[in-house]
């Protein structure tokens, strides 16, 4: 009998330590079924009985309220028009620790006698022995830490996480992490250890490389809780009594690299106290810690070099043959006091070696006195079977330098680790033009790099949580791959930083020193359209493609505070260019949003560049669109969470600023000024032009296109939308002819000069500092939804609201061309794996489309003929 599949808690697929008082539960429907009439869910002491609902995604679960520490093992069973199913396996979730009084742990800190720079601080050891009466019958240890640490149990280590606690705001948020350490446990004496560096919390951060942004002391707080099988409970917690002393590391740093000395410990924790020091015990807030939404980073894929050459004695250069987020691991160190340095970048100078020129930080063409970087150094303590694996580090690369090895390194003695979130896999492409396969793989790739915990812009110059590139890139990242819980995460550290008078920062987790507010620059930086923007439409977003309503009804506040910020600076200021012409400003400048600092389409050919930087450029067309969008947005979030009031007064505030934008930027001939290709984009995308310039605008577009020679003109904020808006105006030919362009600025130029992932600039990036610009930024790549939606022809159907989030209505509507005449396409969506496959020949265009239960699809072939598939496999045929 066909059961209900996929059982999964919250955004989790392992839901261990969660700290959410009421889980929301979510199940497949049996294979075949079309709608779910009811279900009923039990628990070990439990039974909701049946429930009519047709649910079955985001389900609020019923029961008892979970204590502290508590296992729920649950099933589900269904009731469809095929009738009553079986009850699905068993799934389970366990509660972490729920309250601060479940902490019997105090906060430690490592004994340093002097703090160094940033960049040369090293990682402390701390450990504490204690004693077992009899065999463990279960054994739970919880953790978190101010900087980066791996947590040790009898010399073992605890769990896979990597990074751990990860990259939060944590002035508010602080992940706590759960381990099942009960096989690591042992009657008689155990030891507990960590090592603990600097990590986010302490360490070089972003573009400026700020230190000391949540703090200048590191701390620790962990607790050990064992179960005896005669019932017996030992607790094993940081506080009094924990030593502390230097190890091995000598120096970490997630952006200038992770220095070791093999011969300084014997790795051994629980040998003699010599030169152990007692750990001060510390006093930090606990009311901030829970668990992450979010699954952990994980080492999650291993790569073996392509080539290994050698440039001269001592002087060697990997390659891995892809741009990665990660570290190398290295067997073969040489003989005791070898010392090897590891270069890690993404591009190789005309001589052949690795080069960090581009990854330099640079301001207004100046040098900022900061390193690129990404440089680890062991020295090997000569032992058998040595390896030196950099966890307190990542790096963005694909190339590494190694110098000082005697006899050289072979392609077995190194290893790429990729490293990031690791996130499930929900979406997939293939067409049969391997150019195009390229591109796509080269896009997933690129976010697949700046996905360590936070959506980053790069894996190597800042490493931020870049506003804007969410913003832009979340649609194509959701259809990738499960992001709910990443995003969800995210979010709470968004609201958390945003500003009093509701100003989002630029980058999440805000970045500045944490004994004073933030720095000039940033305050002037802060509050761009389009990455403030950020705070409305990925929660919108997010419930668009999750059916995550209480994300809706958590960020709301934050939604409001922005959407609030941004009408105030329209309706309070005026740029200096509309004060010159007229003293008094006309009526529908209250809503025309002109001042302040924007990003507006960054990295667009023959933009601006620095300019912006002066405040003298008018970006009224930009800021008003985006505060257009996003009162929109809010109206409908407003309605849907039920604020009726705020739904009306933000409705007025759209199309106030609506009007305000087409009495500014549309001329009385019905032409868009500036005459850009990014505002026409955003004029059709956004609907800013009225219906009957719509043709004209496209048109218009075109004219702009045909005269770049046929090349893109848009930046960061327009070039996700240029290609749908093209094809859904008539002009699917000219998209075509731009995904197919070879020549800069185009994507196939990245690719075809050997790009792995997805450039920051369109000209990718020259062997100096002058072009700071980085070679996996993913923003660009948001491209291929257009070959998941018009490709392939998988979309949601944005026309059935409501009812069709989270895929439960969509459209399968292949839009073919540029000479592809085979695609295929997948999605994991919520309810189900959403599938299209087409081919086109000898006449005939062949469709084949899966519908997962519970949902509905319509089928849109070439020709124009439609019709409605219900849940299973289809096949449609119309002439080629």
């Amino acid at each position: 009998m066909a059961i209900p599949t996929r059982l999964r808690v919250e955004h989790l697929d392992e839901a261990f330590g969660v700290t959410c008082r009421a889980p929301r539960l979510s199940w497949w429907l049996p294979a075949g079924a079309h709608t779910q009439h009811a279900y009923r869910v039990r628990t070990d002491g439990w039974d909701s009985g049946r429930i009519e609902s047709a649910h079955n995604v985001l389900v609020p679960y019923g029961g008892p309220p979970p204590a502290s520490r508590e296992r729920t093992s649950w099933q589900v069973k269904v009731w469809t028009e095929l009738g009553e199913s079986g009850w699905s396996a068993p799934a389970e979730w366990e509660t972490g620790l729920l309250e601060a009084a479940d902490w019997s742990a105090r906060w430690i800190a490592p004994v340093e006698d002097e703090v160094a720079e940033p960049g040369a601080r090293p990682a402390h050891l701390l450990r504490r022995t204690f004693t077992l009466d009899g065999p463990v019958v279960r054994a739970r240890a919880y953790a978190t830490a101010h900087g980066i640490y791996e947590l040790f149990v009898n010399g073992v280590r605890a769990g896979d996480a990597e990074l751990a606690p990860g990259s939060t705001s944590y002035r508010a948020n602080l992940h706590v992490q759960t381990y099942d350490v009960t096989r690591l446990l042992r009657p008689g004496v155990n030891v507990v250890g960590a090592v603990l560096s600097d990590g986010w919390y302490r360490g070089q951060n972003g573009y400026f490389r700020r230190a000391d942004c949540f703090g200048a002391s590191l701390a620790l707080l962990a607790q050990v809780e064992a179960e005896l099988g005669d019932g017996t409970r030992v607790t094993a917690a940081t506080g009094p009594g924990w030593l502390g002393r230097p190890g091995s590391i000598t120096a970490a740093d997630l952006i200038e690299g992770q220095r070791s000395d093999l011969r300084a410990w014997d790795g051994q924790w629980d040998g003699p106290p010599d030169g152990w020091r007692e750990a001060p015990v510390v006093e930090h807030d606990l009311g901030r810690l829970h668990a992450s939404p979010a699954p952990p980073v994980r080492r999650v894929q291993e790569l073996r070099p392509v080539s290994v050459r050698t440039l001269e004695p001592g002087r060697q250069v990997v390659d891995l043959g892809q741009n990665i987020n990660g570290w190398v691991r290295i067997g073969g160190l040489g003989p005791r006091g070898t010392r090897l340095t590891l270069t890690h970048g993404e591009m190789l100078d005309d001589s052949g070696d690795v080069t960090l020129g581009h990854l330099r930080p640079v301001l207004f063409g100046t040098d900022i006195p900061r390193s690129a970087g990404q440089v680890d150094e062991v020295i090997a303590a000569g032992t058998p079977g040595e390896v030196f694996e950099p966890r307190h580090t990542t790096h963005g690369f694909r190339y590494v330098r190694v110098e000082g090895h005697p006899d050289g390194l072979g392609p077995d003695d190194v290893t790429g680790v990729v490293v990031h979130t690791d996130l499930r896999r929900t979406g997939w492409f293939e067409c049969d033009d391997e150019r195009i396969n390229r591109l796509h793989e080269a896009a997933v790739w690129s976010f697949r790099g700046n996905a360590c915990d936070v959506p980053t812009d790069c894996p190597q110059r800042e490493r931020a949580g870049w506003t804007g590139d969410w913003q832009i890139f979340f649609p194509t990242a959701a259809f990738l791959y499960d992001v709910a819980g990443f995003t969800e995460k995210w979010l709470r550290d968004l609201a958390a930083d945003q500003w009093p008078d509701g100003r989002v920062p630029n980058v999440v987790p805000a970045l500045h020193p944490a004994a004073g507010p933030p720095e000039p620059v940033t305050d002037f930086l802060t509050g761009a359209a389009g990455w403030g923007d950020a705070a409305v439409i990925v929660p919108w977003d997010m419930w668009r493609a999750y059916g995550d309503e209480r994300v809706l009804a958590e960020q709301y506040t934050s939604m409001t505070a922005w959407v609030d910020y941004a009408a105030r600076r329209a309706r309070e200021g005026r740029h200096a260019t509309r004060v010159a012409r007229s003293a008094e400003p006309a009526p529908h400048e209250e809503f025309l949003w002109d001042t302040g600092f924007h990003w507006g389409e960054w990295c667009e050919p023959d933009g601006p560049g620095e300019a912006i930087f002066t405040l003298e450029l008018d970006m009224g067309d930009v800021a008003t669109a985006y505060l257009h969008r996003s009162s929109s947005i809010l109206a409908e979030a407003a309605a849907l969470l039920g604020r009726d009031d705020d739904a009306r007064r933000y409705g007025e505030l759209a199309r106030a600023s609506l009007a305000a934008w087409r009495r500014e930027f549309i001329g009385e001939d019905g032409a868009l000024h500036p005459d850009t290709q990014a505002n026409h984009v955003r004029a059709l995308t956004f609907r800013l032009v009225p219906d009957e310039l719509r043709e004209q605008t496209a048109d218009r577009l075109v004219e702009l296109i045909r005269k770049a020679g046929t090349h893109l003109g848009t930046g960061f904020l327009a070039t996700p939308y240029l290609l749908p808006v093209l094809a859904d105006t008539g002009h699917l030919d000219v998209a075509y002819e731009l995904l197919f362009q070879t020549s800069q600025p185009s994507w196939l130029a990245m690719t075809e000069a050997g790009a792995t992932t997805i450039w920051e600039s369109w000209e990718g990036a020259e062997d100096k500092p002058g072009k700071p610009y980085s070679l996996n930024h993913y923003s660009k790549g948001a491209v291929v939804s257009f070959l998941h939606r018009y490709v392939a022809g998988i979309r949601p159907d944005e026309t059935a609201g409501a009812a069709g989030v989270a895929w439960r209505r969509f459209r399968v509507e292949p839009r073919p061309g540029g000479g592809i005449t085979s695609a295929s396409a997948a999605h994991d969506s919520p309810y189900g794996r959403i599938a299209s496959c087409w081919r086109s020949a000898d006449g005939e265009f062949t469709l084949e489309v899966t519908v997962p239960p519970g949902t509905e699809a319509t089928v849109v072939l070439p020709d124009g003929t439609s019709a409605q598939a219900g849940p299973g496999v289809s096949v449609h045929r119309c002439p080629a």
